[in-house]
């Protein structure tokens, strides 16, 4: 079963020195028909103006992911990382029983547009952590990149969660199928351009929730980069 979730249908807030589009209920953005899907929490497209940001605050027992698509985004946080999170970079942060973090633009100029991405851990009260590697353009170029996962396969950054995230850029006539579990959950999250998935065609901001499906199609990118989460049900 295929379900389609426009662009133009998500939350939206915005704050001036933040605009954030909301994939699901967040904030003051509330959609009983979308406070997730399966193990995924959250996924927020959000724009930071230049020199801005969030100040210093606290999560717990959540897996974060930020994804940048452009600009930088400064990242600190009290188990001492201070780090730039650039296009190309996966960041993943284990929240488990408390952490502090902020993040900035710190550019005078250019916005950072990224997204931020919660996915529910599998165990509750561990320790912080985190970590952060980089995928070069060629990993992803016609194929779907593991980049997280929850045994830290194939290079990709570990979650304590039961997910295999993957990317993709597409274009052309470059395609790729994935295998599907009819018993799990998969969201493809489309970041930009235009990509046919299983049929559906998708353009930047969509996303298609797939539901015992055996196989997962993309062909036909136009500029396409996406995202594809194998979700435990």
């Amino acid at each position: 079963m295929l379900s389609l979730r426009p662009s133009d249908q998500r939350g939206f807030a915005d704050h001036g020195w933040l605009k954030s589009f909301h994939s699901f209920s967040f904030a003051g953005y509330h959609d009983p028909a979308h406070m997730g899907f399966g193990n995924l929490r959250v996924i927020n497209e959000d724009r930071i103006e230049p020199g801005t940001g969030f100040g210093t605050h606290g999560h717990r027992d959540m897996e974060i992911i930020s994804y940048v698509m452009s600009g930088a985004l400064a990242h600190q946080d009290n188990m001492g990382n201070g780090t730039a999170i650039l296009p190309g970079d996966v960041q993943r942060m284990s929240a488990g029983r408390g952490v502090m973090h902020s993040e900035f633009n710190h550019s005078a100029q250019g916005q950072t547009h990224f997204l931020q991405i919660w996915i529910e851990p599998a165990v509750r009260g561990i320790d912080p952590g985190y970590e952060q590697k980089h995928f070069e353009p060629e990993q992803k170029r016609g194929r779907l990149r593991l980049v997280a996962s929850r045994e830290g396969a194939d290079g990709s950054v570990t979650v304590h969660a039961d997910v295999r995230l993957y990317a993709g850029l597409f274009d052309g006539a470059e395609q790729a199928r994935l295998a599907l579990d009819p018993a799990r959950k998969v969201y493809v999250h489309l970041i930009g351009g235009e990509l046919s998935v299983n049929g559906q065609t998708l353009r930047g901001g969509d996303a298609l929730k797939l539901v015992a499906e055996s196989q997962l199609e993309l062909s036909a990118g136009r500029q396409a980069e996406v995202l594809v989460f194998d979700l435990a049900a």
